[in-house]
């Protein structure tokens, strides 16, 4: 019992301790060290702001260098007859098929000519989710679509520029 009392005592130091609004610094260590250092970021001027440069993607668009006109076939960019089945048009914010359209759903990664995200597809009365990589190459001349998931394209497909 007599090993006990001196325990109680100073676990309810302790308690106490901990529950002040100020913390106790040992008395052994200079006034600056008894605090932690704390970094602030000192507030920023509007003139001092860093703006994200004009090539950034937004982070809910599809990048620039996606977007626009493609076709499989050369005929998927010069048909007037409705019959493009390769052609495919890509804006900000969605793919549009011969006979579907693809809405921008999750991105999971973008940069200025590449974008990972699930599209909300629907067309022929249906509705499914996929996930798709558009990527610009050749200075913009080439677009290549990859689809992952189930019902995925086994392949890369390979569009060119419409002009």
């Amino acid at each position: 019992m007599n090993r006990t009392l001196p325990l109680v005592a100073v676990t309810a130091a302790l308690a106490l301790a901990a529950c002040s609004k100020e913390p106790a610094a040992p008395a052994s260590q200079p006034a600056a060290a008894q605090t932690e250092e704390v970094f602030q970021e000192e507030p920023v001027s509007p003139s001092e702001a860093v703006e994200p440069a004009a090539s950034t993607p937004s982070v809910d668009e599809i990048p620039q260098a996606a977007r626009g006109r493609w076709g499989l076939v050369p005929a998927d960019c010069t048909s007037t007859k409705g019959d493009a089945k390769g052609l495919l048009e890509v804006s900000a914010d969605q793919l549009k098929f011969y006979e579907s359209v693809a809405k921008l759903g999750t991105i999971k990664e973008a940069g200025e000519s590449r974008i990972r995200a699930t599209f909300a597809y629907t067309g022929e009365g249906q509705s499914w989710n996929q996930d798709v990589v558009l990527d610009a190459q050749d200075d913009g001349k080439t677009l290549i679509r990859r689809d992952y998931g189930k019902d995925a394209m086994p392949g890369p497909l390979k569009y060119t520029r419409c002009t």
